[in-house]
């Protein structure tokens, strides 16, 4: 019986896992990873759907699911300098997973906090609205300001070449405004500890996935403001403790290590190839001990690129490492080349 019920479970929840990416074809798909018949699989559906997991729409030809709501909430708050982060954290949201194990629990502390107090801080808008959605298998959580816009006033305040350049350097941590108040590490560690992490701000959107993928795109122009989406899994094993440690070292957890998502530097479908764009991706980079590049999604880079980062900088900063990774064949050549014989 307790193997019954396991695979039973296990089916259930492998439903509920994919029913986002599966939501009219679930049943067919649930029953050819399992080897059993669809109509085995319609018993768990209509299991979830009692349970109130899983809500089923549209008629027989054309049903299809959908994860239901555990928790749907909204918070709307006043940003006239008297909200502190922590108590809307520990008034309004902890109540709402106080039943997910402790890990989950201290992620989505550090990221509430550390992009409401963003908000509060730096975004000069009178309103901020906190949305949550929580279903069986995970929670995403919104948070919308109507201040000026985060990558705006990146631009605007670091004297950047554009939006873009903005996401770039807020890619690599240790970016602030206010220096003598802020570090600059919430959204770089926000941003690995989640399963997903995306901020839109005007027409521009960051995206950062669990997977190692970041993405920049050009959006339809948003109303003022900026848009934080989080997503974690609810059985997720990682820790805020094993994030940090990745990323920092020493006995005061200094933020010594940085990964440079390097096509956030392309604009377009333009090659890599010009110093120019090298010192882009390495505006900064002497703030870290290690720095690793990060080729994925790069086809190819020229010769000059390489030279200013692989060798010219090196030699400058001889001190910090620097690293890269997820480069094909043709790129690592062009290191190799860069770096001359050892």
């Amino acid at each position: 019986m307790v193997g019954l019920r396991s695979r039973g479970e296990e089916i259930r929840r492998f439903i509920l896992e994919n029913v986002r990416d599966h939501p009219s074809d679930i049943a067919n798909f649930t029953a050819e990873q399992f080897g059993i018949s669809r109509q085995a699989i319609n018993k768990h559906l209509q299991h979830l759907v009692s349970a109130d997991l899983l809500s089923a729409q549209g008629s027989t030809r054309d049903r299809h699911y959908v994860l239901k709501p555990v928790v749907e909430k909204e918070f709307t708050y006043s940003l006239d300098g008297t909200l502190k982060e922590d108590v809307v954290w520990r008034n309004d949201i902890a109540p709402l997973f106080a039943d997910l194990p402790r890990n989950v629990q201290e992620i989505w502390q550090y990221g509430i906090t550390e992009m409401l107090n963003n908000a509060i801080e730096h975004s000069s808008g009178t309103f901020a609205r906190l949305y949550v959605f929580r279903s069986a298998i995970d929670a995403r959580i919104g948070l919308l300001d109507n201040g000026e816009g985060i990558f705006k006033k990146i631009q605007r305040e670091m004297n950047l070449d554009d939006e873009r350049h903005a996401v770039l350097e807020l890619a690599k941590g240790k970016l602030t405004t206010d220096p003598k108040r802020h570090t600059g590490e919430g959204i770089f560690f926000s941003s690995r500890m989640f399963d997903w992490f995306n901020i839109r701000s005007d027409q521009t959107e960051f995206d950062h996935s669990l997977n190692g993928l970041d993405w920049i795109m050009e959006i339809p122009q948003l109303p003022k403001g900026t848009v934080v989406v989080m997503k974690l899994s609810n059985s997720t094993k990682r820790t805020a403790k094993e994030v940090f440690d990745n990323f920092t070292s020493g006995e005061d957890y200094g933020f010594t290590k940085t990964i440079v998502p390097v096509k956030l530097a392309k604009y377009g479908e333009e090659m890599l190839i010009s110093r120019s764009q090298a010192k882009r991706l390495l505006a900064r980079i002497e703030k870290f001990k290690i720095a690793v590049f990060d080729f994925q999604e790069v086809e190819s880079i020229g010769q000059a690129f390489a030279d200013e980062i692989f060798r010219v900088f090196s030699e400058e900063y001889p001190d910090i490492t620097i690293l890269h990774m997820n480069a094909n064949e043709y790129v690592k050549r062009m290191i190799e080349r860069a770096r001359g014989p050892h």
